[in-house]
């Protein structure tokens, strides 16, 4: 058995229940084969495989908070410091009932590559809790967040590990945690990104992984001879990636017809109104059952179909495996020309093969969403120099980074005969960094 083929095993069989982070695992070791060929004594030696698949630190914790009904509610918090060779661990912290150590795993090991590819000093790790934000008061919700840092500040810091948010923490639970931080540490430090503007935090990001995603989406266009202008665009999703990603597709001139949250989805032919979907989404903290009322013409139905729309591009900003391959075949149908992940892992592995065998432009994750993660590393920046960058500024180095990322995975797949293969130059030249990294600093 190949060195590859022994490591996924061992993968599987020493991280039981956790399909998430199998895919992921799967996903990279499968598309690096060639540079793991090339370099297969040293890495046996060395053990690269082994010490890239395992975290270097996973921590578990209770979280015990009262609710507004003086009732005692208890989650489970995580944080999985995956691998810092090059940089303080970087990522986001999930609140969702559907966060497990399996999940926060995938998350954290796709995270290593992702921010390895935006060229800045940033390793690889994610956090979250199984608690829901969704329902709860501002008191409940300050009340949780204030607990889950109590137990995780004696873990990160600003040269350690910045968490940032993901879905279900917004500004809101960033500024509690980062409250709580300061109150039990007594150091403002930038420890946390994605904070309020007034204490610390960077103009874009809240748009910047939306925006990131069209900036690269927009460069692989143009070398492909295309103009994302008059493009028709679907998107899944109606959280901070969906909304950005359809604000700066439409400023591209761009019609972004779909969105959709987890009760169901909107068409709209006319175009998405992106100041109605900002006030159910952003303001009132509705349902996307809203958006009728304020678009008569608009189409509301229950359940899944975004990929069922007609288009030119798909854009998923959603979750991990929401377009299965019964889905790329719509798409596929329908004449979509390129797919490009806004979210993490929201291909299923079959759909992601399926959509390249067609011929259809393919951006991964680790790639396609790294706007998020750039700039708060560049909101680390300016936390470390005691500056604020003006929005233009900010807005401009992340498009100098996605400009950038798409360009290394291009080159990288041509560099390895396996030119318009996105996802293996996303894999191979992310890998490629933190591997000349852990080989530089000995068996760590």
């Amino acid at each position: 058995m190949n060195y590859v083929d022994e490591v996924l095993e061992r993968v599987i069989k020493e991280n039981l229940g956790e399909p998430e982070f199998h895919q992921a695992v799967k996903e990279v070791l499968e598309t690096i084969r060639p540079v793991v060929e090339k370099n297969e004594v040293q890495y046996r030696r060395d053990a690269m495989l082994e010490r890239i698949v395992n975290p270097e630190r996973q921590i578990k914790f209770r979280v015990s908070w009262v609710d507004d009904k003086g009732n005692v509610q208890v989650n489970t918090g995580y944080r999985v410091q995956f691998n810092s060779a090059i940089g303080p661990y970087k990522g986001g912290i999930r609140l969702h009932p559907s966060v497990n150590l399996g999940v926060i795993k995938f998350l954290g090991f796709e995270q290593i590559f992702k921010n390895s590819l935006t060229g800045l000093p940033i390793g690889g790790g994610k956090g979250g809790s199984d608690f829901d934000p969704k329902g709860k008061s501002d008191r409940e919700v300050m009340a949780f967040c204030q607990s889950f840092m109590t137990e995780l500040c004696r873990h990160i810091g600003a040269d350690t590990d910045v968490p940032a948010g993901d879905i279900g923490t917004g500004a809101r639970e960033i500024g509690y945690m980062f409250g709580q931080y300061k109150r039990i540490k007594n150091v403002f430090e930038g420890v946390l990104t994605g904070k309020g503007i007034p204490y610390g935090g960077s103009l874009v990001r809240t748009e910047a992984t939306g925006y990131g995603l069209l900036y690269i989406v927009e460069e692989m266009l143009k070398c492909h001879g295309q103009d994302i202008a008059g493009k028709t665009v679907i998107v899944s999703g109606a959280g901070n990636v969906a909304i950005y990603a359809i604000e700066k597709a439409t400023q591209l001139g761009a019609k972004v017809v779909t969105c959709s949250d987890s009760n169901g989805w909107v068409y709209d032919p006319d175009g998405i109104d992106l100041a109605a979907l900002k006030q159910i989404k952003e303001v009132d903290r509705q349902r996307l059952t809203e958006y009728k009322k304020y678009r008569p013409n608009s189409e509301y139905h229950e359940g899944k179909g975004v990929w069922s729309i007609k288009a030119d591009i798909a854009l998923p900003c959603a979750t991990q495996n929401e377009l299965n391959i019964n889905d790329a075949k719509m798409l596929v149908e329908n004449g979509v020309y390129a797919v490009a992940e806004g979210a993490n892992m929201p291909t299923t592995a079959d759909a992601t093969e399926f959509l390249q065998q067609k011929g259809v432009l393919f951006l991964p994750g680790k790639a396609a969403n790294a706007g998020g993660v750039a700039t708060s590393a560049l909101e680390m920046s300016q936390n470390s120099e005691r500056l604020s960058w003006s929005f233009e500024e900010v807005d401009q180095k992340l498009k100098g980074i996605m400009v950038n990322i798409y360009h290394n995975l291009d080159n990288t797949s041509k560099l390895y005969g396996l030119e318009g293969n996105y996802v293996a130059g996303a894999n191979i030249a992310g890998f490629e960094k933190v591997a000349k990294a852990m080989t530089a600093q000995g068996i760590v």
